[in-house]
């Protein structure tokens, strides 16, 4: 593999972000990029200033959708050092994603090495407050310009940053969930377990009808029999029943969530009985009325935990802990944050510190 080439801005000024720093709005000075075409294989890395993309109009990805991505966090602690959280997890999905649709796999190990040198690079862009980190979107799309179904002889990779704060501004709040059972978002052996644009297309419509109704996303059930719940648009789900923690299994048509995984060593550390299985819908209602449902939690790089405190269906609403945050979903909030902040050890290895050094152009 070629050596990564730099093309570095003169920051000037000392990096300056807002005070209250809104959720990807604000990018760094510096992409990481890599090109991939047919026989050739993925060359030219380069870490170079950000700026537009000049693509021509018969861009396949813009046509047919050929495109993958993902996300994940860097954090800065009180001692001033840089840490990603579950960076080879995350270059393992996207790899994971990228073969579903047919775009060439990336060296995970260069991969690795080439985002840690972006983030040691921006690291002045990292903010330090409790709840701000820097997100990392690395993504993948065909380039080939060509009107024809086919995969794209041709592909870029850029990995993007943006100096984030927390996903929902108003703080650790529950949040209100509609239950969907009148569109789908994917279905078992189709595209529901990747990390790609579609997915998120396929979910906007469900979620603009839920925000008019005055809920903040959508939890949506399983495509084939509308009667198994998968994940929310943005997280995967966990419900806290009496005497079992509960989680969608994996079953191809939801998204292998990092944080969901996190969540699971957790629990089973604690000595907590945590099932990944087939949870009906219907399961979810007739437990509740039973005083059997104690919780229900998301979990997601963006916003860590987020604590459910109503859920509806059709009509029939679920009220949990009073509308006020749980205790297991607190704790497991304090749990992974502390990790990010380096606040506890970090006795999973989840963790790459990146090292402050100057780069030789």
């Amino acid at each position: 593999m070629e050596k990564i080439k730099y093309d570095l801005v003169e920051r000037k000024n000392p990096v300056q972000l807002p005070v209250d720093l809104p959720f990807g709005k604000y990018f760094t000075d510096h992409v990481f990029e890599m090109d991939y075409s047919t026989g050739k294989g993925w060359h030219n890395p380069i870490i170079k200033k950000l700026e537009n993309l000049s693509l021509h109009p018969g861009t396949m990805y813009l046509h047919y959708g050929q495109g993958v991505f993902d996300g994940l966090k860097a954090f800065k602690n009180e001692e001033d050092e840089v840490v990603i959280f579950r960076l080879k997890k995350h270059i393992e999905r996207l790899n994971n994603s990228s073969r579903k649709i047919c775009i060439p796999e990336v060296n995970p190990e260069f991969v690795f090495q080439a985002v840690v040198e972006l983030i040691s690079i921006e690291r002045d862009w990292i903010p330090s407050k409790f709840g701000e980190s820097l997100y990392i979107r690395p993504f993948v799309f065909g380039t080939e310009p060509f009107l024809g179904v086919h995969p794209s002889a041709t592909y870029k990779l850029i990995v993007l940053l943006s100096p984030v704060g927390p996903y929902y501004p108003e703080g650790f709040k529950p949040v209100r969930i509609l239950v969907q059972d009148d569109y789908v978002r994917a279905v078992r052996k189709g595209l529901g377990d990747c990390k790609t644009p579609a997915n998120y297309a396929a979910s906007l419509l469900a979620a603009e009808v839920a925000k008019k109704k005055g809920f903040t996303q959508v939890l949506w059930l399983d495509g084939v029999e509308q009667k198994y719940i998968e994940e929310v648009g943005t997280m995967n789900i966990f419900i806290q029943f009496k005497n079992e923690i509960a989680t969608p299994k994996l079953s191809g048509s939801i998204l292998p969530g990092v944080t969901r995984d996190s969540v699971i060593h957790i629990l089973k550390d604690w000595g907590m009985n945590i099932n990944e299985r087939l949870i009906s819908i219907q399961e979810v209602i007739d437990e509740y009325k039973k005083g059997n449902v104690t919780g229900v939690f998301g979990t997601g790089t963006a916003a860590v935990i987020s604590s459910v405190g109503w859920l509806n269906f059709k009509g029939f609403e679920m009220t949990f802990n009073g509308g006020n945050p749980g205790e297991l979903d607190l704790k497991l909030f304090k749990e992974l944050t502390s990790i990010h902040y380096g606040k506890m050890e970090d006795r999973y290895g989840w963790l790459t510190h990146v090292e402050k050094k100057e780069i030789e152009v």
